[in-house]
């Protein structure tokens, strides 16, 4: 016997993720968590204010799980993923995944390396923790816009299968 599929809210909600020592700290301010807003915002997303945490691996795991916990479809994080001694982000972000899904990933370095060849050190990611879409951007306002909406144009459908969604139309 099929399991029943899980009906799908009418609106997806997203979470945005800050991970910036200066931004936690006030010495700057969070530009790009903003810009993230006001994309899921226009792509039909329900969105609170995006939440600000340190370049720190147990604060990023806790910002992220509490938002799995209330149930949001999905979470972005900006921030963390370059190759400097405090970028954490992905591997915060992969000790609590269920799943990695690397194509999302691979789509945000292909659509950033159009605007610099930099975008391959990149460490992006996505990945899924129960039935929410987690996906990792650069910390910079534009490489943060470029890869979300690179992938953006996916992320309704894997919603819906995250959801049970899964007939094929």
């Amino acid at each position: 016997m099929e399991a029943p599929r899980r009906r799908r809210p009418s609106v997806s909600k997203a979470h945005v993720v800050t991970v910036s020592d200066g931004a936690f700290h006030g010495k700057r301010e969070d530009a790009s968590g903003q810009a993230l807003l006001s994309l899921l915002s226009q792509g039909g997303f329900e969105v609170d204010n995006p939440e600000v945490v340190p370049d720190e691996a147990e604060r990023i795991r806790e910002a992220v799980m509490t938002a799995v916990e209330r149930g949001v479809d999905l979470v972005v994080a900006t921030g963390g993923t370059g190759l400097g001694p405090r970028d954490v982000t992905p591997q915060a972000i992969s000790t609590i995944i269920d799943y990695e899904v690397p194509g999302i990933g691979e789509a945000m370095r292909r659509a950033g390396a159009n605007s610099t060849p930099m975008a391959a050190l990149s460490r992006s990611m996505a990945g899924v923790r129960k039935r929410t879409l987690i996906i990792s951007v650069p910390g910079s306002p534009k490489g943060a816009i470029e890869s979300l909406e690179a992938v953006m144009p996916v992320i309704g459908h894997a919603i819906q299968l995250l959801h049970g969604d899964t007939a094929h139309t």
